[in-house]
This record gives C-alpha cells, sequence and structure tokens, in this order.
C-alpha cells in the first residue's frame, strides 16, 4: 500500500486490536454513503500465518471483525467483516459499514406514538332502557354524550430511530459501540388527533433495518456513519451515527471542481428517458375505494412536455403528510435534465481530500459531449478514495433533494 495508508482488524466486541497492518489488497476502495453504511471489499494473498488472531480465532472472521481503512493517521472507513472466501492461496474479504447489522434483526418489544386514546364512558350501563335519561335518579338527567377520544404521546422521528438501535444494540451480543445524536428532528410520528398512529410491534416481526431505513426515506432526513480516534494518543476508536436536522452538509461554494483541474473523468451523463414523470401518485396504507392515496404535480415543471405519470405503492404510508412527501420527492428525482452520476477528481487545491462532507452541495463545472460546458449543483450522496490519490464521488442532482 502507499504510504500513509494501513488497514486494522479488531475484534467486534471487545474491541481488541489484533492488527495493526493487515496485509490487504483493495478490489473496491473504502466508500461511504450517505444514509447507508457504505462497503469495502480486497484480497489477502499469499497465505500468511498471521491470519489468525492471539485468541485462536480467524484475524478476519464474519460477523466478528471490525477493519478499518486509516489515511495519513485518520480513520477514513470503517465497517464489519460480513463475508470471506477462500480460493486456493487468495483470501477474498467483503466488508460493510457498522450500520449494515441491523438489517435482519427482528425487533422485540413495542413502540407506538399517537395512540387512539379511549376514556372511559362514566355514564356506560346507566341507561338500560335506553330513553336517554340516567337510570334510578330522582327527577329527570340526562345521559351526558361519551367524552371523545383523542390522541396519546407522540414520538420524535429521531426518538424512534435511537430506540431502534437502542435495541439492537441492548441485546447479548449486539453491542456494536455505535452512539447516535441525541438531538430532536422536531418531527413526530402518528397524527396528532390519534386517528393514525405508529406502531412498532413484535408481533407483526418488524425488521430493525428496513423500520430505520423507511424512517429516513418517509420523513425524510439524512445520517451518515463516522469513526474517529477518541484522540492522538488512544487506542481506542469512537463510532458515531450523526444526524441531519433534517439535511446534512451544505453548499461549498468555497470548493472548485472543475474539467481540466481537479476533474480527471465524468461518468456518462444521463437523461431520464422512460423515468422522467411530471405527476406522481401514492398509494398507500388501505384496499379498494379505502385505500390512502396522494396525488402531486407541478405544472411549472409540464410546461413545453406531455403529462408523464409514476405511481408509487407503499402500503406502510398512511397519513397524508407521508403519502405527500413520499410523492415530491419522487417528484423532484423524475422531473429534472441533465444529471452527472459521478466524477473522478485528483487530490487538489481546489477541493483537498477531506475538505467535503457528504452530503454537500457542489457546483460541477464539465464539458459535456453534444451538451456543451455545464454547471450543475449536485450533491454527494457517496466517496470512494483510492491508495493513488483519486477519489471517486457520485452525485445526483441538488434539486431532487425535498426537506
Amino acid at each position: 500500500m502507499p504510504e500513509g495508508w494501513r488497514f486494522i482488524a479488531q475484534r467486534a466486541l471487545d474491541e481488541t486490536i489484533l492488527d495493526w497492518d493487515v496485509p490487504f489488497a483493495l478490489s473496491s476502495n473504502p466508500k461511504r454513503d450517505l444514509s447507508g453504511p457504505g462497503s469495502m471489499s480486497g484480497t489477502i494473498e499469499p497465505e500468511y500465518a498471521r491470519m489468525i488472531g492471539p485468541d485462536g480465532a480467524p484475524l478476519l472472521q464474519e460477523w466478528g471483525t471490525k477493519l478499518y481503512a486509516e489515511v495519513d493517521g485518520h480513520i477514513r472507513w470503517g465497517g464489519i467483516v460480513t463475508k470471506t472466501n477462500y480460493d486456493e492461496a487468495k483470501y477474498t474479504i467483503a466488508c460493510e459499514g457498522f450500520s449494515c447489522y441491523p438489517q435482519g434483526i427482528p425487533y422485540e418489544s413495542y413502540l407506538i406514538s399517537g395512540k387512539l386514546i379511549t376514556p372511559k364512558d362514566p355514564a356506560a350501563g346507566k341507561d338500560k332502557n335506553h330513553d336517554g335519561w340516567v337510570d334510578g335518579r330522582k327527577g329527570k338527567q340526562k345521559v351526558p354524550k361519551p367524552p371523545k377520544p383523542y390522541g396519546g404521546p407522540r414520538v420524535d422521528v429521531y426518538d424512534a430511530f435511537r430506540n431502534v438501535w437502542n435495541h439492537v444494540q441492548s441485546r447479548p451480543l449486539g453491542n456494536i459501540g455505535l452512539k447516535i445524536d441525541s438531538h430532536d428532528l422536531g418531527e413526530k410520528l402518528g397524527a396528532a388527533d390519534g386517528t393514525d398512529p405508529w406502531e412498532l410491534a413484535w408481533w407483526n416481526n418488524p425488521d430493525c433495518g428496513q423500520t430505520l431505513d423507511s424512517l429516513a426515506r418517509d420523513q425524510p432526513f439524512d445520517w451518515i456513519e463516522t469513526h474517529a480516534w477518541v484522540d492522538s494518543t488512544s487506542n481506542q476508536i469512537e463510532h458515531r451515527i450523526r444526524l441531519g436536522k433534517p439535511r446534512l452538509g451544505r453548499k461549498r461554494s468555497d470548493l472548485r471542481f472543475a474539467d481540466g483541474e481537479n476533474v480527471t473523468a465524468i461518468a456518462k451523463p444521463e437523461g431520464l428517458g422512460d423515468e422522467y414523470a411530471n405527476e406522481v401518485i401514492v398509494l398507500g396504507k388501505g384496499e379498494g375505494q379505502k385505500m390512502k392515496r396522494a396525488q402531486v404535480t407541478d405544472l411549472d415543471r409540464r410546461r413545453g412536455r406531455l403529462r408523464r405519470v409514476a405511481t408509487v405503492v407503499d402500503k406502510t404510508l398512511s397519513s397524508a403528510s407521508a403519502l405527500r412527501t413520499r410523492g415530491t420527492r419522487e417528484l423532484a428525482g423524475r422531473s429534472q435534465a441533465l444529471q452527472i452520476p459521478a466524477v473522478q477528481i485528483r487530490n487538489h487545491p481546489n477541493a483537498p481530500f477531506g475538505s467535503w462532507s457528504l452530503g454537500d452541495d457542489i457546483l460541477v463545472q464539465v464539458h459535456v459531449p453534444w451538451v456543451g460546458d455545464v454547471a450543475i449543483w449536485h450533491r454527494i450522496i457517496s466517496d470512494e478514495l483510492s491508495p493513488d490519490d483519486f477519489c471517486i464521488l457520485t452525485l445526483k442532482r441538488s434539486d431532487q433533494f425535498v426537506y
């Protein structure tokens, strides 16, 4: 590996450092994802006797080893070994970020937000002849109307997100060591009047990973997984999920990404083709005529183009706001023009490596054949740092994001 790069192996549960310099050859560069775990894979060959840990277990053990990519003293990527293969003297290792761990783990508790509460009726059973008057009273006393149902306590979206993570990490052998940001999003789950509670119940066998994904998608909000040394003299690594409010990143007018300067290659620019739509219909919970439905359109986006409709079916959605949010996001992603899916950049004063964050908006200035010179704002949704001082940024148009 180039000078300044090394791979560090650590036991998953007790975080004992097993090897400070694993002889790991990358087959896919360390990739960080916005609101996702990211990935890294590589090989080890020929056979190394040191690939057995001091505890007698394989050094790189599926779901038993954490592996980090350190560059110039900074941890640029961290994850769990999730799959290994042996092909004679070649040892292949696949890793995913810590946040892959909840996928497939069942939620075994109960959480409800905005429960419909029906107070006890003090007059129940006191009008057995159904004449509208309280039985057995001297004089006439009308039976009072029963108290109206109301919505119970509601949970902030980020509290629900933390609840699921706490549930995963509180189980035996489940503490992966991730800390979750403590602030609130400011949005509550479920309807305030109790007509549409949000519920997470063990008897429905919910998947913790899928629940976390749906929370981030439907609200929506950003999160990112980070790893860093606790301090310059410590062997301890802090793992954290950073939560946006609701988004992460910022508009980076201080950085420059331009053809012939630091942009060395661009992925094939693309239009939307059959994916184009200027109207979205979202179908949610329920059946038949009782099915929840929302229709989102923007006449400004239709001008000069025929009507094209995309239909989204998501049976987890029931509130009008959740349906409309989903539709608005889908519309934003289907109605724009040219997009640059990815660029390769080199380490350059325009944008030194480490100067941007996932979620940042950057102005991509490139030449596109048949179109000409373009300058389009994109968000960074993933980055892949390579040992040869290049980095691939995966992008989406900034106007595709609605919060």
